[in-house]
């Protein structure tokens, strides 16, 4: 059901403005959108399909997603994503516009800091070293943080109109805004000045006053890390001692690009309650940090071609179908379908009018009864039967997405009671995946209520 059903029905979101995406879209002062959420509410589909509906629009844009998956890549026709932006074909640019797509590879995006930041000896020593290797692919944040940083490369190099973000699958949708803080407050915290200091203390005897204190830190973290996991914490922090400057500067710069007005924040939600939860504290986080919240999209809505029939009619219908005591009325019969008994009255009168030599005469009766029960037998009411049988199956899974329908209904009026002025657009479920470019146009247009 639509939000404009909803708004004719009386419902919950009566109160909640209507989301049009077409003019964010169309724009020019719209640079960014970002695509939030919690994991597994269709954030990645929605970027893709507003990448496609923005470039068909006329829109240079470009998608960036870090979903492991893959999916958007196999939507758009590419083989495979990496951390180029590739074009994208099959999109109509008779408007002028373009669609490319890349994947965040965020150890690749970490090695190209490195490479771009340092001379090519350290560059080398960085990325060899272990702790590197394992800081880079999966330490907790960098993925976050890597993004923040890619999405800063791209607008910085003002080649696209439009930069459409498709944030982490992280299992918080807060994630993507605490994280490149955590890591870059580890990379230029007070752990790494203090394994950086031997190195910036002058003199002998600093040294010596600085190595009694270091020997004994360092005999304790190599008890907690291991000895080598501590000498190469310490080779790595040595090499990067340039960049830990720039790390909080850049997170830092990314975040006031995510401030300022030209970009815009959907907030991605299922119509479930743990997916609006984490909606509800995002659009107060966004809030409390001044960011910009174009709406939220609330996806995979359920529908239904009869909400005029409730869920208890469709249930008391489909037990009356069901009842034993529908019977056959026609030629005066008052018994089931399919009944040949005879009645008690005729069975008497029948055993009493026997006498000695009539078994015969009741054999020859007995058959011409089962013949008559034959020629009797009415094909259309068997074909009746399960045609009632279907339609009181039909009727209990009527009743069934009614009442998702209403549960999904009493989630979204919560939600939009906590922050009636969120605006809202709903995109209802289709019957299976997205992944071709027509599924993608499919979603731009129900985003827009086309």
């Amino acid at each position: 059901m639509s939000a404009q059903e909803h708004r004719a029905r009386g419902t919950g979101l009566d109160a909640a403005p209507a989301l049009d995406v077409d003019p964010l879209l169309d724009d020019p002062a719209t640079r960014i959108i970002v695509c939030c959420g919690s994991g597994g509410v269709g954030k990645t589909t929605t970027a893709a399909a507003l990448g496609v509906r923005a470039a068909e629009r006329g829109r240079r844009a470009v998608v960036l997603t870090i979903d492991p998956a893959r999916r958007l890549a196999q939507s758009m026709g590419i083989d495979s994503l990496d951390n180029v932006p590739r074009r994208v074909k099959g999109i109509d640019e008779s408007a002028g516009g373009e669609l490319h797509a890349m994947m965040l590879d965020m150890k690749r995006t970490f090695d190209e800091i490195v490479e771009a930041h340092t001379d090519a000896d350290r560059a080398r020593a960085i990325l060899d070293n272990p702790f590197y290797q394992s800081l880079s692919a999966g330490f907790a944040g960098t993925q976050e943080y890597m993004a923040m940083e890619k999405l800063g490369q791209l607008r910085s190099r003002d080649e696209w109109d439009l930069i459409v973000v498709d944030t982490p699958p992280s299992r918080s949708a807060l994630d993507f805004l605490d994280a490149p803080k955590r890591l870059g407050s580890f990379l230029d915290g007070k752990f790494i000045r203090v394994l950086m200091a031997p190195a910036k203390v002058g003199g002998r005897a600093g040294m010596k006053f600085l190595n009694v204190g270091m020997s004994m830190m360092t005999g304790t973290l190599s008890k907690l890390m291991g000895g080598q996991l501590l000498r190469d914490v310490q080779t790595f922090v040595a090499a990067m001692d340039t960049m830990f400057g720039g790390f909080r500067t850049r997170a830092d710069a990314t975040y006031r690009l995510l401030q300022a007005p030209g970009t815009a924040f959907l907030v991605v939600a299922a119509p479930e309650r743990d997916a609006l939860r984490e909606a509800a504290y995002f659009v107060e986080r966004l809030a409390a940090e001044d960011m910009p919240l174009a709406g939220l999209v609330l996806n995979r809505v359920h529908g239904s071609g009869a909400p005029q029939l409730s869920a208890e009619r469709a249930l008391a219908a489909a037990e009356n179908l069901g009842r034993d005591g529908i019977v056959d009325q026609r030629d005066g019969n008052a018994g089931p379908r399919g009944s040949t008994a005879a009645s008690p009255e005729t069975s008497e009168t029948s055993r009493t009018a026997e006498g000695p030599g009539d078994e015969d005469a009741h054999a020859e009766d007995a058959r011409a009864q089962d013949s008559r029960a034959e020629d009797d037998h009415d094909p259309g009411a068997e074909v009746e039967d399960g045609v009632a049988q279907l339609t009181a199956g039909l009727l209990r899974l009527h009743a069934e997405r009614m009442q998702v329908l209403a549960r999904e209904q009493r989630t979204r009026d919560r939600f939009t009671a906590l922050h009636p002025e969120v605006a809202v657009t709903e995109v209802a479920a289709l019957p299976g995946d997205v992944h071709d470019l027509a599924g993608l146009r499919t979603i731009g247009e129900r985003l827009s209520h086309q």
